[in-house]
């Protein structure tokens, strides 16, 4: 098994950039982008992503599939950017109709946390397949309030789930906060025995 590194933290906290920093020690680098553009606002963040990257990784867009593009191809690296921009992806791809949507029956509910958590297994066996290193970005999104809408509550507790899932698997696990990076896991072994 690869060495798998998690940083989480909360949006413009500069998890990217300290993944990214950690990627660039590797000469054979894969970015496996997870965002679609759907507006000018998002098209404008995945081009200031893109321009930072080195010109030498090579990037696949995973937005539904991310342990695909890991089985399919072979890097020493790979940086995963990110979690719960893939977790928002594969809601919106479930269902289409969330503003006519005020609460979820529970079994709609709980079988798109099954599939999130399918998606996120799926992911963690291919880690563990690899010799690769991975370094997998997410953001921490369950410390504010409790969002008013069933969308926002089933995205809080399926990015919970997922961190969670990844962060036991993982060697290393960092919380960017303003910048700074803090360790919060480091494990010789790689992570779970």
């Amino acid at each position: 098994m690869g060495k798998l590194i998690f940083l989480t933290g909360g949006v413009r906290s500069g998890k990217s950039d300290h993944a990214e920093r950690m990627a660039a020690r590797y000469e054979d680098v894969a970015y496996i982008a997870t965002a679609i553009s759907t507006d000018a606002e998002m098209r404008r963040r995945i081009d200031k992503h893109q321009q930072r990257r080195p010109q030498t990784w090579k990037t696949y867009e995973a937005p539904y599939d991310i342990a695909g593009a890991v089985r399919e191809n072979e890097h020493e690296a790979y940086l995963i950017d990110c979690i719960t921009v893939y977790i928002t992806n594969l809601l919106l791809r479930e269902k289409t109709d969330w503003d006519g949507t005020d609460i979820l029956e529970r079994r709609e509910q709980e079988a798109l946390e099954r599939k999130i958590e399918e998606k996120i297994r799926e992911l963690l066996a291919e880690i563990s397949k690899s010799d690769a290193v991975f370094i997998v970005v997410s953001n921490e999104v369950g410390m504010g309030l409790v969002p008013a809408y069933s969308l926002g509550r089933l995205f809080r507790d399926a990015a919970g789930m997922a961190n969670r899932m990844i962060a036991d698997a993982a060697g290393e696990v960092y919380l960017s906060v303003s910048g700074i990076l803090l360790p919060l896991k480091k494990d010789e072994n790689g992570g779970k025995q």
